[in-house]
């Protein structure tokens, strides 16, 4: 575990191979000539190796977060390699940009940028494993087939199985991957199977697997303790009553460098134990400089956002058509404002790195989205070449977005320079709730517009939102100029104001989409019911006969599409056809977001004393022609879905004087296993290039439930997180 899995290949193996017409480059080193002996398994290229019994190696250059992309994406080289699925082995690469590329995970990217990638590279291994046997048999290639791990030669009815023909196959120069024709689907026997995630019974029965697992010989432990303001420096800290703790190693001041995404001010705790170390902690007495951020609250946000919301918008974004004009002359107008908090990713696995310094040269266990951008981190804080420095992919408990920063690794590295030793950091529950990149708090302020037949004629929203002094957005806190429902709706205007606010901000699972969705959605809601339209048939009639809008894989929107995921969403809840309960209710809404077209209704009964019970959800999603593994997608849309659902819910990160209230799951409240409702998925497959599915099916979960929150008590929610006590009786 401590050493993780190697590809074995140099980066002089590499070599790039273009892909004819859209450009796109490969790289995968092949297996040079005589470089494979007989009893030793045979590397075909940087991600397959054949062992001599048969076994197929498959790397999965990607991080495994949850996703499945450490299942789902061998499964696609295994496919076109025609390897026995029953003997392939998933091994976890390390982090290596020439070899591998970039290596991440994050906007849903592993199958729509790798897809055609992965199955040439096992169509190339397939080739040469045939070209072997054809060899040796003295035949055409082209006279040879095979079946799941063996090469067929129909004619003769001789076969071989790969693990014979690996070394043989090893000594051979690869064809170029353009020239291999690739399996019809229709052929497929891997992709589109319901398979387990490779990991599964590693987890379910508890082997060590996760970053906060790596044991290395010799390791001690660390805590890093931060000021509960952002940013604020240590003023001092009793250093000596820690280190006088039992089993404390080292103690000592970090100045911090970099900001907060890279090496915060702080105190580390070195000791063999990481018990020891936090208890010591609690001796250090820490007192912290006083800072401007000191001021913040979200009592003070409210404020800054409602007056800006009364006021001139900073800037108008987009400007189709005349709004002014459109309301002035609608038959009914509705105004509405929507809020929404700042909320953490919550990882069940707290932030935690293992790092070890010796010779000048760094190694790190990191279970990180975001490798690359990690090491070159590392590098420039501690002064390190980045080709000194080794980063380990770990599997994480969880990312959302959050792992896709590394300042726990810089710590790790920098804690483990001093100490002098191998150091596991682990943060505490508290540290991770009070020292994250949140996703933004956001206010929306809408007009809108309908004519006589109940049309939208006129939309605006003043969208209020945190960030710089410069009138710049935070990270992940802007909105696209594109935002639905820009370019179908004949007058809209999009107003932005950004308030500066200085609290740390970034991308959380689906970000942007996953917070706009639910104030866009639900004023689309009122309009509809304000029209006195059905409100599925109502979105309908605002997609319109549309096609594609837009350029595919920038700002496009496929109208088509999203009619296709309504209408199926529709049939499968039996909108408009259930008999409903008093305060039993159904919402519907829809999203575009990360390359993926998803509706959902969501079913709610409200008691007389507020408390809500999601019964149902059901979600439609179109994410192109091919689904690589069926359960793994159906898993990530039913945990995007509850994702959302608990947000909504229960979840929201306040501040006080400056520092973050919240500091566990008694006060930031997850939704419990009881109150998980089924989550009835479905796919409507179009033509189209597969996308990813870790994000798009989140954004409708919370209109959805807002929407059937209302149906069921006519009580309209408008901010974020639901509270139960509006809803009450009486």
């Amino acid at each position: 575990m401590a050493d993780g899995a190697q590809t074995g290949a140099s980066r002089r193996d590499v070599i790039q191979l273009v892909a004819g017409g859209g450009g796109l480059v490969l790289g995968f080193a092949l297996a040079g000539k005589g470089e494979a002996a007989q009893s030793a398994p045979a590397k075909l290229n940087t991600y397959v190796t054949v062992r001599p019994d048969g076994w197929v190696e498959v790397v999965s250059k990607n991080p495994e977060v949850g996703q499945g992309v450490k299942t789902s994406m061998p499964m696609i080289i295994a496919e076109e390699m025609d390897a026995d699925w029953n003997k392939v082995r998933t091994l976890q690469a390390v982090s290596d940009p020439v070899l591998f590329g970039r290596q991440f995970a994050g906007g849903s990217l592993s199958i729509p940028l790798h897809w055609d990638e992965l199955r040439r590279v096992g169509a190339t291994a397939r080739a040469l494993l045939i070209a072997a046997a054809a060899k040796s048999w003295g035949v055409e290639p082209s006279a040879c087939t095979t079946e799941p791990g063996r090469v067929i030669h129909k004619a003769s009815g001789r076969s071989a199985d790969y693990g014979s023909l690996a070394a043989a196959a090893g000594g051979l120069t690869a064809p170029d991957p353009q020239t291999l024709k690739l399996k019809e689907p229709a052929d497929y026997r891997i992709v589109g199977r319901f398979t387990p995630q490779v990991d599964t019974p590693a987890i379910v029965s508890g082997k060590p697997l996760f970053g906060i697992d790596v044991v290395l010989p010799g390791m001690l432990f660390a805590t890093f303790e931060k000021a509960p303001v952002f940013g604020a420096g240590v003023e001092s800290a009793d250093l000596d009553a820690a280190r006088a703790m039992k089993g404390v190693r080292k103690a000592f001041l970090v100045e911090g460098s970099g900001g907060l995404e890279a090496l915060a001010p702080g105190v580390a705790v070195v000791a063999d134990s990481w018990w020891r170390a936090l208890k010591a902690r609690e001796k250090l007495n820490t007192r912290w400089k006083a800072s401007e951020a000191s001021q913040m609250s979200s009592r003070r946000f409210e404020e800054m956002a409602a007056g800006s919301a009364r006021s001139a918008a900073d800037k108008v974004v987009r400007h189709d058509g005349d709004v002014d004009a459109a309301l002035k002359s609608a038959s009914k107008t509705i105004e509405a404002e929507y809020a929404y908090p700042y909320i953490s990713h919550a990882n069940l696995e707290p932030q935690n790195c293992t790092a070890r310094f010796q010779n000048g040269k760094m190694e790190i266990w990191a279970p990180t989205q975001n490798p690359e951008p990690g090491r070159q981190l590392v590098a420039k804080t501690l002064g390190l070449k980045p080709e000194d420095i080794t980063v380990h992919i770990i599997r994480a408990g969880g990312g959302f977005g959050r792992r896709l920063s590394n300042e726990y690794m810089v710590e790790a590295a920098w804690i483990a320079r001093e100490a002098g030793a191998p150091v596991k950091l682990i943060w505490t529950r508290e540290d991770d709730m009070r020292h994250g990149f949140y996703r933004p708090a956001g206010w929306h302020r809408f007009k809108g517009g309908l004519d006589a037949q109940g049309r939208i004629i006129a939309w605006e929203d003043h969208f209020i939102t945190p960030g710089s002094r410069d009138g710049q957005p935070g990270r992940s806190a802007a909105m696209a100029a594109t935002e639905f429902p820009a370019r179908f709706t004949p007058n809209f205007r999009y107003n932005l104001s950004v308030l500066p606010i200085s609290v740390p901000t970034g991308p959380l699972r689906a970000p942007g989409s996953n917070a706009i969705s639910f104030a866009v959605q639900g004023f689309i809601d009122e309009l509809a019911h304000a029209a006195g339209a059905d409100p599925v048939d109502f979105r309908l009639k605002l997609l319109g006969d549309f096609g594609l809008v837009g350029t595919p894989g920038r700002d496009g929107y496929d109208a088509a599409r999203m009619r296709g995921v309504l209408k199926k969403v529709a049939e499968v809840s039996g909108w408009g056809r259930t008999k409903m309960a008093p305060r039993q209710g159904q919402g519907v809404a829809f999203h575009f977001s990360h390359m993926g077209y998803f509706a959902q209704v969501a079913q709610v009964r409200v008691a007389e004393d507020g408390q809500i019970k999601v019964e149902k959800v059901w979600v439609a999603g179109d994410v192109g022609r091919q689904i690589v593994n069926p359960s793994g997608a159906i898993q990530q849309v039913q945990g995007s879905v509850l994702d959302g659902l608990s947000g909504a819910l229960g979840q929201e990160i306040t501040l006080e004087n400056g520092a973050v209230v919240q500091g566990n799951f008694d006060s930031y409240r997850l939704m419990r296993i009881n109150e998980a409702p089924p989550v009835d998925v479905h796919f409507v497959l179009s033509d189209n290039p597969p996308t990813g599915l870790g994000e798009p099916a989140l954004p409708p979960a919370p209109p959805a439930l807002c929407n059937a929150i209302f149906a069921a008590t006519g009580k309209r929610i408008r901010r974020l997180p639901v509270d139960p006590a509006l809803l009450a009786v009486g």
